[in-house]
């Protein structure tokens, strides 16, 4: 009985913690395409915040924290990893919200994830991108490359197809065509959706007043 309890619990698990890792497809890049990509990977200058302002990122830290903690249980871990999404989503020109969407999706937030077809880690990156546009020795299970290719990659995909997001995301996914993955992204994408609190509003003073 133990052991039946047991089996019905893994499987119920393994079911919640499904990944739908897919694999980009190589096509051909232009000289230019893939000068710009490879120069998008490489600038290694050190980080910055990609925050407004202080207020910014503490309640975007804090949300998100509360939200990934039941994935990734080590707290500061979890900040590492929010700030790592939120500057190469931002310095990609993507809404960070929909990177975590889709690293849930990919990889359920599992670093070492690979999948059948040999995509790696949180952004489920496949290696070939490396010899594409990247350098030897580039390590696709290290948090901040992982998270540099894909987010470079998958603003390559919404730049060649015009800022569709639907079809963009199939390329991300190698299942271009198909209903399913972006569907899937999109909805994870609603999970982490942000409101930013109001900025408070400036006190008159005496002088001021009317």
């Amino acid at each position: 009985m133990r052991f039946l309890i047991a089996l019905i619990a893994a499987l119920l698990l393994t079911l919640s913690c499904r990944v739908w890792a897919g694999a980009q497809q190589y096509e051909p890049l232009s000289a230019s395409v893939r000068a710009a990509l490879s120069g998008a990977i490489a600038d290694k200058k050190p980080p910055g915040s990609s925050f407004r302002n202080y207020a910014e990122a503490l309640a975007w830290l804090v949300a998100m924290s509360e939200r990934l903690a039941r994935r990734v249980p080590d707290p500061e871990y979890r900040l590492e990893l929010l700030r790592a999404i939120h500057y190469e989503a931002t310095r990609a020109g993507l809404d960070p919200q929909l990177v975590l969407g889709l690293i849930q999706v990919e990889s359920g937030f599992r670093k070492y994830a690979v999948s059948s077809a040999g995509a790696r880690g949180y952004m489920q990156v496949m290696p070939f991108w490396i010899k594409v546009i990247g350098q030897t020795g580039d390590n696709l299970f290290h948090l901040r490359t992982n998270l540099r290719y894909g987010c470079t990659i998958l603003r390559h995909y919404l730049d060649i197809e015009k800022g569709d997001l639907f079809r963009a995301l199939g390329r991300y996914n190698g299942s271009l065509g198909y209903a399913e993955y972006p569907n899937l992204v999109k909805a994870a994408w609603e999970q982490w959706r942000f409101n930013p609190p109001p900025a408070p509003k400036e006190q008159k003073t005496n002088a001021q007043a009317p």
